[in-house]
């Protein structure tokens, strides 16, 4: 673990110190790098603006600064045409890339934004029209509980009437069977009247001649 430690630490001072020497080419678009501390050294190749460098040592004397190039070559450049940051026109071109990219990415999140808005809303209708939904369910099936119940109770009220008219019904056909009786009944009496009166007229019908004459011989001897 100690180990692991030291060279973590090993490796931030090290990343430090070569931020620490690192060097930028300024905004001119060319200088040279020479041999030497003097423009009457050789040239050993033009650097141009923007290219990184790895200082190496810096003489206020001479005004030259000993640099490294990334391929190793080393060489004298003028001190003032050095800089710790990027030149302006790489961070003015490294920050419209950024700047692009944000602005790329923030139009996704727009167009992710009102996706997800629409959506949003479309959840919230259709919740709202579940819960509605749900709703008049609920109504319904209080109202068919409620049919049910009043069900139950009417069959047996059915039940109920079902045997009041079943009841009704012996007692209509008794009603019936004794109407009948007393029709016979009647039918018969009027049938023994009806002989009795004529057996009656017969009578009388006899009788009354008779009753006739005898009067009629008691006038004639008068």
């Amino acid at each position: 673990m100690k180990k692991i430690v030291i060279f973590l630490l090993i490796s931030v001072a090290t990343t430090a110190a070569y931020a620490e020497s690192t060097r930028y080419i300024t905004d001119r678009l060319e200088i040279t790098m020479r041999s030497g501390e003097s423009n009457q050294h050789k040239i050993l190749r033009m650097l141009s603006s923007g290219t990184q460098l790895e200082l190496i040592q810096t003489n206020t004397d001479s005004g030259y600064s000993q640099v490294r190039l990334k391929n190793g070559s080393q060489g004298w450049v003028i001190t003032r045409y050095l800089e710790q940051q990027r030149s302006a026109r790489e961070r003015l071109a490294a920050n419209e890339k950024q700047l692009a990219r944000i602005q790329s990415e923030n139009r996704t999140l727009n167009d992710k934004f009102t996706k997800l808005t629409r959506q949003h809303n479309a959840l919230n209708n259709k919740t709202n029209k579940l819960s509605a939904d749900n709703e008049k369910q609920s109504k319904e099936f209080a109202r068919v509980r409620s049919i049910s119940s009043n069900a139950l109770t009417l069959d047996s009220e059915n039940t109920s009437l079902r045997e009041q008219t079943r009841q009704l019904e012996r007692a209509h056909q008794a009603l019936q069977l004794e109407n009948g009786s007393l029709k016979d009944r009647s039918d018969r009496d009027w049938f023994i009247v009806g002989s009795g009166v004529i057996l009656l007229g017969m009578i009388i019908g006899l009788i009354i001649p008779k009753i006739r004459w005898r009067k009629k011989s008691d006038w004639s001897s008068l």
